[in-house]
């Protein structure tokens, strides 16, 4: 369980899992003032803070509390929450190979 949006980008790096995603793509995140890009591809992923590409494959943007929710396991998105703008994403598909690219 991560307590905070740091700790949980600070791990990422030693939880991505090689072999997962077949082909290069780039995450953004706008968590609160947190701010994130990642990118992985097959064999490795970069972690940088801000905003480090143009235009992100998939971005989001929720709050604090809601990131937390969801990466602990307490919840999982909805279409209402993407109705109510509680999470904003250009691709919520594209979010699910985010978390397999990192769940244990």
């Amino acid at each position: 369980m991560s307590d905070s949006v740091e700790e949980i980008f600070a791990s990422l790096g030693s939880t991505f899992k090689p072999g997962v995603v077949r082909e290069r793509h780039s995450f953004y995140f706008s968590i609160d003032d947190h701010k994130w890009t990642v990118v992985v591809d097959a064999e490795q992923c970069s972690v940088e803070r801000g905003k480090t590409v143009e235009d992100a494959d998939c971005f989001v943007k929720t709050s604090e509390e809601m990131f937390l929710k969801i990466y602990n396991g307490h919840h999982y998105p909805g279409v209402g929450d993407f109705l109510s703008g509680r999470i904003k994403s250009n691709n919520p598909y594209m979010m699910k190979t985010f978390v397999d690219a990192f769940s244990g």
